[in-house]
């Protein structure tokens, strides 16, 4: 079957472009949220887990997300910090299904994000990025 806009697949760096920007934004404010409103529940989750020195962890998680969103938003080493997104979400995920009742966020937005993840690691960085396929 034939395409029936021929004339947009000229623009198919645009898709991760959005998907990039999309991703990047998302996690700045998890990040943001990770070491602000939400630092109580994730110190407690990282307890109840028993996983590591708590404060210490949800700030890491914060800080990684943060830079690797703000990585996205500018198109710089987006491969790399969609796959550290897509190794975080799958960690989440893992969590959230031993835990159930500590994550507020459900298995469909995790999915979602997993999802744009990897399609940023096959495709790239898109248009608009420091980033420049060989």
């Amino acid at each position: 079957m034939l395409n029936p806009f021929p004339e947009l697949l000229a623009w198919s760096g645009l898709a991760p472009f959005v998907l990039r920007l999309a991703l990047g934004f998302l996690f700045i404010n998890l990040g943001f949220l990770k070491l602000t409103k939400e630092k109580a529940r994730w110190e407690s989750f990282f307890k109840i887990i028993r996983v590591g020195p708590a404060d210490f962890l949800t700030k890491l998680f914060g800080f990684i997300e943060i830079i690797g969103g703000i990585a996205l938003v500018i198109g710089l080493y987006t491969q790399i910090a969609a796959l550290i997104f897509a190794i975080l979400t799958f960690v989440e995920v893992y969590l959230e299904y031993k835990e159930e009742s500590l994550l507020e966020r459900t298995l469909p937005f995790y999915i979602l994000i997993f999802a744009i993840s990897l399609s940023l690691i096959f495709s790239g960085a898109g248009l608009l990025a420091f980033d420049l396929p060989l």
